[in-house]
């Protein structure tokens, strides 16, 4: 398994004293090579999860694992590719700057580095600005010089928090098929989304969380009606589990 996730909880100091922690007891397994898509309504505990698995925080019970070593083992997280969902570079650096001092961190020199660039920035539509200071860019621009980044060593796993926010259309589409040829090319995508028509284009399976419990894991094409949209399995799903609490 590319990620193994086990009995996982995670408690905020200021939420000790309720019964609701951000993620309750997880488990789930994202295969290699395959795309998974983490969906859940805002709260739900996604990005908590993704900050687990990349040791920003620390959970506070359970177990993450990347490629079997757990994710608080920095060696783990060496093949990782990362995006967080509010990508920050400094303004005065330029998308080739950004991509380089990354790619340098990961050991990549010289013409191999350079031609990585390149061919990333063509692919994501950014060659025309590669030394543009990056406070000329738009937020879409932004979102995918650190799509960029997160993908200049080639990694084996790819965990994307929100990679479609802020892009167009033709943004998205670009994300999109990129993460379709990483699939073919044996990569491990795990990527949250509030953009259902995207998770349908592109996902292998889905997970779905809803106060931080998994309500859904599998195959969209076996587990959804012909007739019924993603949008609508989603929506009855969560509807049906807060009527649980409303209740």
């Amino acid at each position: 398994m590319a990620i193994e996730i086990e009995k996982l909880t995670k408690r905020y100091r200021k939420c000790q004293r309720s019964d609701r922690p951000a993620v309750d007891a997880l488990d789930l397994n994202v295969k290699k090579g395959e795309v998974f898509g983490f969906l859940g309504p805002n709260g739900a505990g996604k990005s908590t999860v993704i900050k687990i698995l990349m040791d920003f925080i620390r959970p506070s019970s359970g177990t993450a694992k990347i490629n079997g070593t757990p994710s608080s083992n920095p060696e783990g997280r060496r093949k990782i590719g990362y995006l967080p969902e509010n990508p920050f570079f400094y303004d005065h650096l330029t998308a080739e700057e950004v991509l380089s001092f990354g790619g340098k961190a990961n050991y990549m020199k010289g013409r191999h580095l350079t031609q990585c660039i390149d061919e990333l920035l063509s692919r994501l539509k950014l060659s025309h600005a590669k030394k543009q200071r990056l406070r000329t860019y738009s937020k879409g621009m932004v979102q995918r010089t650190g799509l960029a980044l997160a993908l200049i060593h080639n990694p084996e796993i790819c965990i994307l928090d929100e990679p479609m926010s802020g892009l167009d259309p033709l943004g998205r589409r670009l994300v999109a098929d990129l993460i379709m040829d990483m699939r073919r090319n044996g990569q491990t995508v795990f990527f949250s989304s509030h953009i259902l028509s995207d998770i349908e284009r592109v996902c292998d399976r889905v997970g779905i969380l809803n106060r931080g419990r998994l309500l859904f894991c599998g195959d969209l094409k076996k587990n959804i009606s012909a007739n019924q949209s993603l949008e609508d399995f989603f929506v009855q799903l969560i509807e049906k589990d807060e009527r649980k609490f409303d209740g």
